[in-house]
């Protein structure tokens, strides 16, 4: 009896968990399909449909961008007049060593049409130097278009269509500072030339700055799946408005990874509307030098938090001079919008136009205050870049300036120097201090590469392995060789 028992227990116990396994089973079988559909029940029973309507409506307004440039030959690779000598051109012919002056390469990329008159952004890196540019629309017609102009320091460029525009559809554009976290969104453009491509996710993130990909950043960050080719296209909302320019990804393997940004709509259209009038982009200017506020600065400065962005100089009879603003003070907010860091601050102000009234936020002695500004013209003579961000590594801290007349005057360097960057500024306590850096000194290699502008900041940076960093510095009528430890 009791055997038998034990064994009737055994296998109700035995039954009991086949059930349970099943159970779990059927659980996870159904949320598996639950998760399939997740994105459609977000959008309620008719989700689909929604989605398809407005890929069909908007998929005439994303064009396919083909730019051709030529690539001339450096100097170094043209042909040597060693291979003029007779006996050669004898054995190996008249044009066997002849290297090519100039090759023509090819990019693609996408592009979106915005105006019944044919204008079209996209990304400047897509027809940077192009001589040639045809768009390909989703009827597969194909037209020619020109450059209106371009902003490497944004990435926009603007084109316009030359040719028969009958059935042109621009899309409407939407205000992007509405846009929400979580919010849906499609990415439209032609990856890998896969032309007319839809993907969908959500905005990861907005205001992203110091990514490091331009020099004026405020990207919206995204899940929608973006790759190589999608440069220029349509980021969209669910009204069917243009929210974002996508510009580009973070992946280790060149190929999506859940982690792309677009351009927002309001500074692409706000630098498009400058490009179209005045032929450039005309930024605002504030007048301030900064730098981001770490824990040790905001103890310092009896600051309970870290946000906001800490003056460090106000320059003379400058906007920010005429509206009180002082050195010490932390900049909260730009008409209401909240900047954290040096980048985020610099793109935000530089989206406004010259003359343009905004509200500073800023907290002084603790208290918060409020002024308006009238933002004036960045003048390209003073237009300074900071690298406090951690991720610079040995290099955070430095304050860097053109090499120009202007510069040359303020810190006393000789007219005959001609290259590298000057150092406008040094964090205290940085890596660059600690090596005796100092305002005034004149970058002119970093890890062994050449630097003579911002980008080329950035690029020796990107290009230098992890560990110390050797850099070459100009000082006194001298250069030398130092090390900044990481």
């Amino acid at each position: 009896m009791k055997i038998l028992t034990l064994r009737s227990h055994k296998n109700i116990m035995l039954k009991l968990m086949l059930l349970t396994v099943l159970a779990f089973q059927i659980i996870a079988f159904n949320a598996t399909n639950s998760f399939a559909d997740s994105k459609s029940a977000l959008l309620g029973s008719t989700g689909s449909d929604v989605i398809a309507d407005i890929a069909e409506k908007r998929i005439n307004s994303v064009v396919n961008i083909s730019s051709t440039k030529v690539i001339k030959a450096p100097q170094g690779q043209q042909q040597h007049p060693f291979f003029n000598d007779p006996f050669f051109k004898h054995f190996f012919g008249q044009g066997f060593f002849n290297i090519p002056r100039e090759r023509r390469e090819k990019s693609l990329g996408s592009g979106v049409i915005v105006s019944k008159d044919g204008l079209v952004l996209t990304n400047n890196h897509v027809v940077e130097n192009a001589e040639e540019i045809i768009i390909t629309f989703a009827d597969e017609r194909e037209m020619e278009a020109k450059i209106v102009g371009t902003d490497p320091k944004s990435d926009v460029a603007v084109l316009k269509l030359k040719g028969d525009l009958k059935g042109v559809e621009p899309i409407p554009i939407g205000d992007s500072t509405k846009l929400r976290l979580g919010e849906i969104v499609l990415a439209m453009g032609n990856p890998f030339g896969l032309e007319h491509t839809v993907t969908m996710g959500i905005v990861s993130a907005k205001g992203r700055a110091n990514v490091g990909i331009t020099d004026y950043e405020d990207f919206i960050q995204t899940d929608a799946a973006i790759n190589p080719g999608n440069s220029g296209g349509a980021l969209i909302n669910l009204k069917g408005e243009l929210v974002g320019i996508n510009t580009a990804i973070i992946s280790r393997s060149g190929g999506y990874q859940g982690i792309g940004f677009a351009i927002p709509s309001n500074m692409a259209q706000s630098i498009m509307n400058s490009l179209v009038k005045h032929g450039k982009v005309i930024r605002g200017w504030l007048g301030v030098s900064i730098q981001d506020l770490d824990q040790g600065l905001a103890k310092a400065m009896g600051l309970d938090q870290t946000s906001g962005v800490l003056v460090s100089e106000v320059v003379e009879d400058s906007p920010a001079q005429k509206a009180g603003i002082k050195r010490g003070d932390v900049i909260l907010k730009i008409n209401g919008k909240q900047v954290n860091s040096t980048g985020q601050l610099r793109s935000t102000v530089a989206s406004f136009g010259a003359g343009t009234k905004v509200s500073v936020e800023y907290i002084r002695n603790k208290k918060e205050k409020t002024s308006t500004v009238e933002l004036g013209q960045l003048p390209e003579n003073i237009a300074e870049h900071s690298f406090f961000e951690k991720d610079y590594g040995a290099l955070s801290g430095i304050t860097i300036a053109p090499l120009n007349d202007e510069n040359k005057a303020k810190f006393q360097i000789p007219d005959q120097v001609n290259q590298g960057v000057i150092i406008a500024d040094i964090k205290d306590g940085s890596p660059a201090q600690m090596a005796n850096l100092r305002p005034g000194d004149i970058m002119l290699e970093i890890n062994r590469m050449e630097v003579n502008s911002v980008d080329d900041f950035r690029e020796a940076y990107k290009r230098s392995p992890n560990g110390d960093t050797l850099l070459l510095v100009y000082r006194n009528g001298r250069a030398y060789y130092l090390v900044l430890k990481k």
